[in-house]
């Protein structure tokens, strides 16, 4: 393969995608753009999951800790408690990842086609998802 800046007749992943025209060539520049953006969905989608778990183990633990009766001892070490996914969880987890995968892999099988406009709109989708699903938010501790 080799860097090419080709429209018309180009194919991509199967003969069932050979682009004939530029309308064809467009929509397919459109779908990779979309590939990016889809990814960094998934990204988002799994790093929000796996916040609620943890908020979801936590609310758990401080309901456990106010039904016990344990004064805190000032000076003692902190507590730590060990939690693992439940099945469901790790399913979807699982799921998740598959699907973070199976985007990126074919993200770069169109991108190994070397072809100029798909590889460009495949950075303008990343742009363009990082953009929209990964506006930071960060907590910062003042007065330490």
């Amino acid at each position: 393969m080799l860097w090419n800046w080709n429209v018309i007749d180009t194919c991509f992943l199967s003969s069932s995608w050979h682009v004939t025209t530029q309308g064809m060539f467009a929509v397919s520049c459109i779908g990779a753009a979309l590939l990016g953006v889809s990814l960094e969905f998934l990204r988002r989608v799994s790093k929000d999951y796996e916040e609620s778990i943890i908020r979801q183990f936590q609310r758990y633990a401080a309901a456990q800790m106010d039904s016990e009766i344990s004064p805190f001892v000032c000076g003692a070490p902190p507590t730590y408690i060990t939690y693992r996914a439940s099945p469901l969880q790790q399913i979807i987890r699982a799921v998740l990842h598959l699907a973070q995968f199976a985007v990126a892999y074919i993200t770069m099988l169109i991108a190994m086609y070397y072809n100029g406009y798909m590889i460009i709109s495949i950075f303008l989708g990343a742009f363009l998802g990082k953009f929209l699903f990964d506006w930071g938010q960060y907590r910062i501790v003042l007065g330490q």
